[in-house]
């Protein structure tokens, strides 16, 4: 694989979340793997945590491979209240550095405003009219986000991908461990053995011991 893939996360350690085993993968069959995160804290008596987050994330990719990470320092929860086009200005500048073929976006049905604000001008920096835009787009669950919408009310994520990650599974473990700050005891959803347990009910729905599960919105062959 010769190709390059942006994961698109709202916050720190949503691309481990979603997307962890799945950049390991691809980052060892030779692909070049980027990851953007949107938001970050703003204030300045939180430097010290904002520096030891940014950190704990560059560790994390180091791990699964990641070629470069770009940190945007939109306000966490807050996205709301930004204007959307200075949300997509931004996404269509890194869209247009990097060039994507394959692009990773929050579920727009995830619970946090933010996701959906994200989804939604990430497909507006990925409109197929822009000579950058990325050919596949998928979009990826967030433990805690994706799974806690209202049922029959707004969208459900049901995925129709699956990327077979039982190699990668510890490495996507390891690298959620670098998230200190994030990592939470079990039965915290955002604890290593929730994600062994999403990973491997994925994994049994397609009979491999460990997947991640996406929604294509858009392939381009």
């Amino acid at each position: 694989m010769n190709k390059k893939i942006l994961v698109i996360a709202p916050h720190l350690d949503d691309e481990v979340l979603g997307v962890g085993g799945t950049i390991a993968r691809f980052a060892d069959e030779n692909a070049e793997v980027y990851v953007v995160t949107v938001t970050q804290s703003s204030d300045e008596d939180e430097q010290d945590v904002i520096e030891q987050e940014k950190q704990e994330a560059l560790a994390a990719h180091r791990i699964l491979g990641v070629k470069e990470t770009i940190f945007l320092s939109f306000p966490p929860a807050e996205l709301d209240m930004i204007p959307h086009r200075d949300l997509n200005s931004k996404l269509i500048e890194v869209c247009k550095y990097i060039q994507p073929d394959t692009l990773f976006i929050p579920f727009n049905g995830d619970i946090h405003l933010d996701h959906q604000r994200v989804f939604l001008s990430a497909l507006v920096a990925a409109r197929p009219i822009n000579t950058f835009a990325p050919k596949t787009i998928y979009t990826y669950e967030t433990l805690s986000e994706t799974n806690w919408n209202a049922p029959y009310l707004t969208p459900n994520f049901v995925p129709n991908v699956f990327v077979n990650i039982s190699a990668y599974l510890e490495t996507k473990i390891q690298a959620m461990q670098m998230y200190a700050s994030q990592l939470k005891p079990f039965p915290h959803e955002r604890s290593e053995e929730t994600l062994r347990a999403l990973a491997t009910l994925r994994g049994s729905t397609v009979g491999c011991f460990a997947a991640e599960a996406f929604v294509l919105i858009r392939n381009i062959l």
